[in-house]
């Protein structure tokens, strides 16, 4: 079996694109901007490189539609992959390797160099099939979305060369799905990354002094875990809801004190949020602001990360991108199961200036392992995600 599939083509160009080590951080991404020119050759496609930030490139692979007054179709994928304890992995992470099974095992597989293929193999069918669609598609490969995308997406959704695109709708990455369904998402939470620093009468440790950083401390810890609590208990009490429904709060550092026997005048506890997308900005931070007021004098907060609100894709006949795909989901039979992103991905920045955008990846029947051991997609799947693609690009690309 596994032979059968590496005489194919489609897979031979995901395994060579998977054996590209393209991963964080410091990565060289020549070989990726080297093998996409390649593939725009194969397809006879224009291909453009900007590089807004040096060694960082984004290149993009552009199909001209038959009506070119329409606004264009941006499909998304980032070449960066997270790294690797390659003690762990049955096999090496960057070789690609077909088990008997059709299993293709490497780092990308699912996160997500397997997208980025499918849509070029996607166009591929379509081109040989005589077929030319009505709006432009843009085929996007950008850096480091891995590490936040500040010097990929963030950056080029302002630049006039992003503006020049003149983009409509896009699509970019979704996730796997262990059952029949397929996951679709059209929004995120805002990530807030907050340190709390509460300061207080120091002195000798054997004392009860007034007023102390730890008094304060317990506090703000308790009023951010109580909402925690609160928040799991939201989740788990109904089952329609997921992660991405919530806020999640989680408390990944404290620090402060000078030593052990020393009640120290300053402690600090950083907590990693995820507003859900039904939250108001302004009366949550307004709530935290009241919380550290009634710590007591001296406690304060400053963001290490502040997103603002995104407005998420609508999924509903205002927005006729949506109608399309949908419509061509239903005739392939594809059970689609709507949700908010629990992570961050580069959709985020498209939303932002406006444009919609849904996450989506087509592996249903694939354990999630992005960013796990022993990374793998099987090749019925993503040879069948090509098909999903044909339909799906066809059905946007001509409203």
């Amino acid at each position: 079996m596994a032979a059968n599939y590496e005489n194919n083509p489609a897979i031979a160009n995901f395994v060579e694109y998977l054996k590209i080590p393209s991963v964080q951080p410091d990565i060289n991404y020549d070989d990726c901007v080297a093998f996409l020119k390649k593939q725009a050759n194969g397809l006879s496609l224009a291909v453009k490189v900007y590089e807004l930030v040096p060694r960082k490139p984004i290149v993009i692979i552009t199909w001209p539609g038959k009506d070119q007054s329409l606004g264009s179709i941006l499909l998304n994928s980032h070449m960066d992959v997270v790294p690797v304890f390659e003690n762990s992995w049955t096999y090496p992470p960057f070789s690609g390797h077909i088990d008997k099974d059709g299993k293709i095992y490497a780092r990308g597989s699912q996160d997500m160099k397997c997208v980025g293929i499918q849509y070029l193999e996607a166009i591929r069918k379509l081109k040989a099939a005589g077929v030319q669609l009505k709006r432009t598609l843009h085929v996007c490969f950008v850096p480091d979305e891995e590490i936040g995308g500040h010097d990929g997406m963030e950056k080029f959704v302002f630049t006039k060369d992003f503006k020049d695109l003149n983009v409509e709708f896009a699509l970019d990455e979704g996730m796997a799905s262990p059952n029949e369904d397929f996951v679709l998402f059209n929004g995120e939470r805002s990530i807030w990354q907050i340190h709390v620093h509460c300061t207080g009468q120091p002195g000798h440790g054997s004392l009860l002094l007034p007023n102390t950083a730890g008094e304060k401390l317990r506090f703000i810890i308790d009023k951010f875990m109580d909402l925690r609590a609160e928040q799991k208990k939201i989740l788990e009490s109904n089952p329609k809801l997921t992660i991405g429904d919530v806020t999640t709060i989680n408390l990944t550092q404290t620090y402060g004190g000078v030593q052990s026997n020393v009640v120290p005048e300053k402690l600090t506890a950083v907590f990693d949020i995820r507003l859900a997308v039904t939250v108001n900005h302004e009366e949550f931070e307004a709530m935290i602001n009241k919380w550290c007021k009634e710590a007591g004098d001296g406690v304060t907060f400053d963001f290490e990360q502040k997103n603002h609100y995104v407005e998420v894709t609508k999924l509903d006949a205002s927005n006729p991108f949506w109608l399309a795909f949908k419509a061509a989901a239903d005739e392939l039979k594809l059970k689609l199961d709507c949700r908010i992103f629990p992570g961050g991905t580069d959709s985020r920045y498209v939303r932002d200036v406006g444009i919609p955008a849904l996450g989506f990846s087509p592996m249903n029947h694939t354990p999630v392992l992005l960013h796990d051991h022993d990374e793998f997609l099987r090749a019925d799947i993503f040879l069948k995600g090509i098909d999903i693609y044909v339909k799906l690009l066809t059905a946007v690309a001509n409203v």
